[in-house]
Order: structure tokens, then C-alpha cells, then sequence
């Protein structure tokens, strides 16, 4: 997928925000501005991030701004989402954000905004075939071939076996991570890949089933596992520690969770990929702030909806891989608790690494 990129991260460095404590569904600030900000969280499945990372973050950006919002979740139903946005609409938003739960729903969401006059956002993933006056989200492009390069650092160049375990198959960002952890890992004419399935709404429990019979298919002569993100990788894990293999077999990893970090110190699991909440929840008040007053918001680039045939005005953010040596530059930003890490058999580790 074609993607034009112009970075000027300075951009979004102003959009930094305090992480803060996780709230209400609905707030606001003193209504000093003419608009109220919804935002439409997807689920609470596919990623613990959405509300423990994103909610508190987009919270904070909000209140700093002073903006009247709201902020709900959708808990993994289209439907559930189809209504919520019917309801910020009929309560008076003037803009709304969304992360989509498949492009096709997301779309008519957008189209029905966009006939009451309703400006929307697509936030972390790109809505195909939609409407969205800006996308904001990590280059996820550069997410993949973070993974697939972690990977490859934890392989080595010995031949070996690789399983792909990806993402939703409605989730465009699951298809930029793939795209981007094969453009790494194919090159490496030492790797096999001996199975690759993508993991319908990123269902843990799901994948728990799929990587078994992707493994046991493979007669258990595997050597590396790519594994979209944190969640998928903890089921991987699982396996491979029934079967003995658990901290032989790399496996990579996203989101930077308490678990996913656990797994890193504990060896089992070889990289996550890191995207600030604060700084994704940042960019989007920005520019839903920027719309709310009428303005313009700041892009660095745009990205390619295949589907709509345009280019999507867009703020996308460097992503940080995160290996055992850097799971404290996670903590230092926020991005994860030492507290919430660092308990029983873990401790040991975070000490080890300098968390405290």
C-alpha cells in the first residue's frame, strides 16, 4: 500500500500530554469552546490499551484544552457503535473520532456525521472507503518492520521456521503490520515461513486455537513466531510453554502492556512495539480542537485510502521498539506502572533492568 509520507514530527511534539487517572465516560471543561469532542473507543478485547492507556490520555488532552467531550466504548459491536454515534450526534457533537471496527461500518458511521454536518476523525485506524477529515495514528507501516526486524535481531541468521499470527482481517492496521513485518523477514533467505493466519477481531482466546493448529501443522519445528501484538503473543506463549518451547522461541509483540513487558523480562517473549497513548491521544485533540474551532489541524503527511481513492490528510507518530534493555523507557514515559509490572515472580527482573 502506497503511503506519501513528509515527517515533520515537530508538529506533534506540542501534543504531549500528562498521562492522567482513568474516568467517567462523559466530561468536559468549562464549555469555553463552541463545540463537544465525541470519541468512539473500539472494544476492550483486542487490546487492554483502550482503556487503560488511550481513555486517561485522551482525557487529559482534553481537559487541558478545556474542551467539552465525551468518550465511549463499543465493546467489540458494530452495532453498539452505530447507536453510540447516533447518540453524540443527536447530544450536539461537533466532531467525531472513531477507531473503527471494520471499514464497512465505520464508513456509514462517517457518512451519516458528515450529513448533519458532523466533522469526523479516524483515530489509530484508517476507515477504507470513508470520509474522515484527518487520520491520526503511528505509521503502522513502521510498526511491522519494527516487529519483523525484532524478530530477525532475536533470530539471528540460522535458518529457521517462522508462523505469522496477524491481527484482525477488518483491521487495516493489521494488514500495514503484516505487509510490513514480511518486507523485513522475507528478505532473510534463512527463514521459512510455515504458516501465516490472521485472528478474526484480534480474539485472544481465538488465537490460542489457530497458533496451536498453525504449530502442530508444522510438526512443532518452529523457530520464530511474529505475533501482531501482545495479546496474540500471550496466546502464542501458551502454547509454546505446553509444549515445552516457552523462552526458546521468539515472539514478537505490540502495544507495550503490563503483560507483554512481563513476558519481555521474563524472556518469553522477544520485542513489543510501543506507541504513546499520550502522544496519539495528544494528536487527536489537537486536531479535533482544531476543528471544533473552525481551524485547519496540522498534518506531516497523508495515507492512501485504497478503497476511496483519496489520500487521508494525516499525523502519524514514530513508534519505538522495545526489547528487555528499553522496557524501562516505557515506565519513564508513562506508558506502563513499575507498580503494576513489577509483582512477584517479575520483580526480580525489574530489578535486573532498573525498574524500581
Amino acid at each position: 500500500m502506497k503511503r506519501t509520507r513528509n515527517i515533520v514530527m515537530a508538529v506533534v511534539l506540542g501534543a504531549t500530554l500528562s498521562l492522567a487517572a482513568c474516568g467517567s465516560d462523559d466530561g468536559g471543561g468549562s464549555d469555553s469552546s463552541d463545540g463537544k469532542i465525541g470519541v468512539i473507543l473500539p472494544d476492550t478485547k483486542s487490546s487492554v490499551r483502550w482503556e487503560s492507556a488511550d481513555r486517561p490520555a485522551l482525557e487529559a488532552a482534553f481537559k487541558e484544552a478545556d474542551v467539552e467531550y465525551t468518550i465511549q466504548n463499543a465493546e467489540g459491536d458494530a452495532e453498539k457503535m452505530a447507536t453510540i454515534a447516533d447518540g453524540m450526534i443527536a447530544d450536539g457533537v461537533t466532531v467525531l473520532a472513531i477507531v473503527n471496527l471494520d471499514s464497512e461500518s465505520g464508513a456509514a458511521i462517517q457518512e451519516k456525521a458528515a450529513k448533519q454536518g458532523v466533522r469526523t476523525i479516524d483515530y489509530d485506524r484508517l476507515t477504507l472507503g470513508g470520509s474522515a477529515d484527518y487520520y491520526v495514528s503511528f505509521d503502522n507501516t513502521v510498526v511491522g518492520e519494527l516487529q519483523g526486524q525484532g524478530l530477525a535481531d532475536c533470530l539471528g541468521e540460522e535458518a529457521a521456521n517462522v508462523i505469522y499470527l496477524n491481527g484482525s482481517p477488518t483491521d487495516n492496521n493489521a494488514t500495514l503490520f503484516s505487509a510490513g513485518a514480511h518486507s523485513v523477514l522475507d528478505k532473510i533467505s534463512t527463514y521459512t515461513e510455515v504458516g501465516e493466519q490472521a485472528v478474526p477481531d484480534w480474539d485472544n482466546e481465538q488465537a490460542v486455537t489457530i497458533f496451536e493448529q498453525l504449530y502442530t501443522q508444522a510438526g512443532g519445528d518452529v523457530q520464530g513466531v511474529y505475533a501482531a501484538n501482545d495479546g496474540l503473543a500471550g496466546s502464542v506463549i501458551s502454547i509454546l510453554e505446553k509444549n515445552g518451547q516457552a523462552g526458546q522461541v521468539p515472539v514478537t509483540g505490540q502495544d507495550a502492556t503490563v503483560e507483554g513487558l512481563q513476558n519481555i523480562l521474563a524472556g518469553t517473549q522477544c520485542m513489543t512495539v510501543y506507541k504513546s497513548a499520550k502522544l496519539e491521544a495528544g494528536a487527536l485533540a489537537d486536531a479535533a480542537i482544531a476543528l471544533v474551532k473552525g481551524e485547519d489541524a496540522d498534518t506531516n503527511g497523508t495515507t492512501e485510502d485504497s478503497e476511496g481513492d483519496r489520500d487521508v490528510p494525516s499525523i502519524l507518530l514514530t513508534p519505538e521498539s522495545i526489547t528487555k534493555d528499553t522496557v524501562k523507557s516505557v515506565v519513564d514515559d508513562g506508558g506502563a506502572k513499575a507498580e503494576d509490572i513489577c509483582t512477584g515472580e517479575f520483580a526480580q527482573y525489574c530489578d535486573e533492568v532498573g525498574i524500581s
